[in-house]
């Protein structure tokens, strides 16, 4: 079982998150959703087309992307959770701010996902003291730079030690396993081919005993591969998250929830997965 807040979740079928960013500078919705009704009216739409968590983040981590402060972060992202507090889906913060999580959860936040892996100081204990997952993401540098020279030795090794290490860093914290996922982070530092191999391997992070998020809706990786511009990347970042299922990925973080739901559905049907 997997625990979030109010929910609980069986992982008998991997689950939807559809992403709401509330910010006018998100390499692929940025502004689109900027004031808090148009995001919570996206939100509900997201739950009708069949989003199982919502994942609202205040702050681009887009290659590039400005910093944020707390302030505005929060009144971003504050008035959507509460408006959203009774949707029927578990919400997520996504945040790297200690602080912004302490307020995110006393508003209703049933998950933090974190880019950071919770190690700014102040973070582990941010959700330590609640009930709610997290979701320790791996990333190389920072949004400012990360990828201005990716490097790796041997990327799924590499990525899968530093997860295993930010695991056991939440557990030692006092966050139960059945409260954990991690994210390989693609597109988070690292280039094409080691995004390929990450996905690739998908499975390589299995052993770690904690679900496995990926996230590569509408990335630079499909561009690149498919030669689409990001307006134009639904029908490969539904191909992707299909791929990231079926490598055992138990949520998929998407933009396009109808087209992912429906695809899924298939894939659910002929792999016996079930609600």
């Amino acid at each position: 079982m997997f625990f979030a807040g109010r929910f609980s979740y069986s992982l008998s079928r991997p689950l939807i998150m559809g992403i709401l960013n509330v910010t006018p500078d998100s390499f692929s919705d940025g502004g689109r959703f900027f004031s808090p009704q148009q995001a919570i009216e996206q939100g509900l739409r997201l739950v009708e087309e069949g989003a199982d968590i919502l994942d609202i983040g205040g702050e681009s981590t887009r290659p590039g992307a400005a910093r944020v402060s707390e302030k505005e972060e929060l009144e971003r992202v504050l008035p959507v959770l509460e408006g959203l507090s009774k949707a029927g889906v578990a919400l997520s913060i996504d945040t790297q701010k200690p602080a912004v999580m302490r307020a995110a959860l006393a508003a209703g936040a049933d998950m933090v996902n974190d880019v950071n892996a919770l190690q700014q100081a102040g973070a582990l204990a941010a959700v330590a003291g609640s009930k709610a997952a997290v979701c320790l993401m791996h990333k190389q540098g920072d949004p400012q730079n990360m990828q201005q020279l990716p490097l790796y030795h041997d990327v799924v090794a590499e990525v899968h030690d530093f997860l295993q290490a930010r695991i056991q860093a939440a557990l030692a914290a006092g966050i139960k396993r059945e409260r954990i996922v991690i994210d390989p982070g693609f597109g988070f530092g690292k280039n094409l081919e080691h995004n390929v191999s990450l996905l690739r391997q998908l499975q390589a992070f299995q052993d770690l005993g904690v679900p496995v998020l990926a996230g590569l809706s509408r990335k630079s990786m499909l561009g690149k591969i498919a030669n689409v511009d990001v307006q134009d990347r639904v029908h490969a970042s539904v191909a992707a998250a299909l791929l990231a299922a079926l490598r055992g990925a138990k949520i998929l973080r998407v933009h396009d929830v109808k087209a992912t739901r429906d695809a899924l559905t298939i894939v659910n049907a002929i792999e016996g997965w079930h609600e």
